[in-house]
C-alpha cells in the first residue's frame, strides 16, 4: 500500500464535512448534465407535484459526496466504484444560505488493492443517501 492509505483501519473518519448548496449550483449542474426538470428551479412547478419546493439533483448530491472522497483520495481516478440509494429528497430554499450537506465517509474494509468507504450524506440532520459506499484504489 501507499503510504497515504497504509495507516487505514476499519471505522477511520476520511471525511467529514459541510457543503452548502444553493440554487445556482442546480443551475450550473442543470445546464452541465442536462437535467433541466423544473422541479430542479422552479418553486411553483416542484409544488405542483407534490414537493416542498425547489430539490437537488439527486446525481448532483450523489456527486457532490464522491467529489469529496476523491478530494480525500488525491486523485479522481482513484475511484473504483460508487453506490448509494437516494432516500430523502434535498430542498434548496430560494436563500442566500441554501440546503447544508453534511458529507461523512468511514473506512469500511481495507484490503491489498482497495479501501471501501461508508458515505453518509444528511441535510439539516436527515440522511438524503443511504447505503452510500464508495471504492478507491490504493495500490
Amino acid at each position: 500500500m501507499t503510504s497515504r492509505f497504509s495507516s487505514l483501519q476499519v471505522g477511520d473518519t476520511v471525511v467529514n464535512v459541510s457543503y452548502q448548496v444553493r440554487r445556482q449550483d442546480l443551475v450550473a449542474y442543470a445546464g452541465a448534465s442536462g437535467d433541466l426538470n423544473p422541479i430542479h428551479w422552479s418553486d411553483r412547478i416542484a409544488r405542483s407535484v407534490g414537493l416542498s419546493g425547489v430539490i437537488a439533483h439527486g446525481m448532483f448530491t450523489m456527486g457532490l459526496a464522491v467529489r469529496m472522497v476523491s478530494d480525500w483520495a488525491g486523485d479522481p481516478a482513484l475511484i473504483t466504484f460508487c453506490s448509494n440509494r437516494f432516500t430523502a429528497p434535498v430542498a434548496v430554499p430560494d436563500d442566500d444560505s441554501g440546503a447544508r450537506l453534511d458529507i461523512t465517509a468511514t473506512v469500511a474494509e481495507v484490503d491489498a488493492g482497495q479501501v471501501t468507504l461508508d458515505v453518509d450524506v444528511r441535510c439539516h440532520g436527515v440522511k438524503v443517501l443511504g447505503r452510500g459506499r464508495v471504492g478507491v484504489a490504493i495500490a
